[in-house]
């Protein structure tokens, strides 16, 4: 064997292994880059785009945590309607989401004492004088 020789099958194996790769890839049907239904999909990221610029149109933050009371503070106006999701990135099973709907002001005060202590992601989307809204805050119980 020569280098003439190992050159050629080199390149012959190079060749091989392309068109064996460009086969599989046209072959595969299952490719979920795009969901089915694209359109809807991008109508409802753009209220969720509008729901967040919405609230960062309200002066100061919406929600506040407090660290020592492990509560929950919102700064809504009564008769604000919404879900609140605590999302936890460690287990999903600790999920939970919880309906808040702002009465009076007593009712501005959500207590977190039940939570596992850790990271936590807590999603806020509520309506208010028919307008929605958005925010995302990172908590640490």
């Amino acid at each position: 064997m020569n280098w003439g020789n190992g050159i050629l099958l080199l390149l012959l194996v190079f060749i091989g292994l392309m068109v064996t790769l460009v086969t599989i890839c046209v072959k595969q049907d299952d490719i979920h880059l795009v969901t089915e239904d694209y359109y809807a999909e991008e109508i409802k990221y753009q209220e969720h785009i509008d729901r967040v610029s919405n609230t960062q149109a309200i002066e100061g933050k919406v929600m506040q945590f407090d660290a020592l009371s492990k509560t929950l503070q919102f700064k809504l106006p009564i008769g604000a309607k919404g879900e609140l999701h605590l999302f936890r990135p460690s287990d999903a099973r600790m999920d939970k989401k919880i309906q808040v709907e702002i009465k009076d002001t007593e009712s501005n005060v959500l207590n977190l004492n039940d939570l596992e202590p850790g990271y936590w992601k807590v999603k806020m989307t509520w309506e208010a004088n028919g307008v929605a809204y958005f925010e995302e805050k990172k908590i640490d119980i």
